[in-house]
């Protein structure tokens, strides 16, 4: 193949890689891989990879001197050939890629949350955060930080519901409110014999999707579930316990009432 071919190529498959980067970037589907302080990278690679892609792809009938004689005008080397055939050089780099971002739901399957926490013990994994990632908390506290629902429920983001099962000052305080918090709608299938129950959780990033992890609680209803749409975001109100089961304490929303929630705009919790 000559030479000036091999580099169209290799200069397509840059321009693909950068596509793929800036669309993330642009369509927002990046802010389901990348915790806030990441994404611009993901920009700029995208941006570097188009100027080097363009620049290649501009001078690929550029033919330059490779600096030492090829000993005699019969030789013809070149120092771009591989081992490789670059058009199947072209496709490892670039079917991949085109494959994955058409074909993937930016969600995890219910295999890969539960290899990330979600049916862990609730009190084992609020271990792993710092007490710094959630404010101290007091009684006082808690009701001029938090926003009270017109019913009397207590507004609290999941990760502090999570967070107090490892925490027995925080569990004291929250035991017993009225509380109203949101997440995504998932299975139980820890321990429940009567079917009443189901679990509720977001993730939390550190930089990106890889490292994420499931943070849950468990509603618990007392009767038959309603139905929602596994994965589907709800707002859920009720009484906060922590019962202790199988031998570790457990966050439990004793549930009044469930409804249909729009997504957040930052569905993950981000570590700052």
């Amino acid at each position: 193949m000559k030479p000036h071919t091999r580099r169209i190529i290799y200069s397509m498959a840059l321009l693909v890689w950068s596509a793929a980067l800036l669309y993330f970037y642009a369509s927002g589907r990046i802010n389901k891989y990348l915790a806030t302080d990441f994404r611009p990278l993901a920009l700029i690679g995208g941006l570097g990879l188009a100027v080097v892609g363009l620049f290649n792809l501009l001078t690929a009938w550029h033919v330059a001197d490779c600096g030492h004689d090829h000993g005699g005008g019969d030789d013809t080397h070149d120092h771009e050939s591989g081992e490789i055939h670059p058009l199947a050089a072209f496709l490892l780099m670039v079917v991949p890629v085109v494959f994955s971002v058409a074909w993937t739901k930016d969600a995890y399957s219910l295999a890969a949350l539960s290899r990330k926490g979600l049916y862990d013990s609730p009190a084992s994994g609020a271990s792993l955060f710092s007490a710094s990632l959630i404010p101290a908390l007091t009684l006082e506290e808690i009701e001029k930080s938090h926003r009270k629902t017109p019913e009397g429920y207590i507004e609290f983001d999941l990760m502090e519901l999570f967070y107090a099962t490892g925490d027995r000052e925080v569990q004291s305080l929250i035991e017993g409110l009225k509380v109203q918090t949101e997440g995504r709608w998932m299975e139980e299938k820890m321990n429940n014999p009567n079917g009443s129950r189901k679990r509720l959780y977001r993730l939390f990033l550190t930089c990106c999707a890889a490292d994420s992890r499931a943070i849950p609680i468990i509603l618990e209803f007392g009767a038959q579930p309603p139905e929602f749409p596994e994965n589907d975001w709800v707002k859920v109100s009720g009484t906060m316990s922590f019962p202790s089961e199988a031998g570790s304490l457990h966050p439990v929303l004793i549930v009044d009432h469930v409804t249909a929630a729009t997504p957040p705009q930052e569905e993950n919790f981000m570590r700052n």
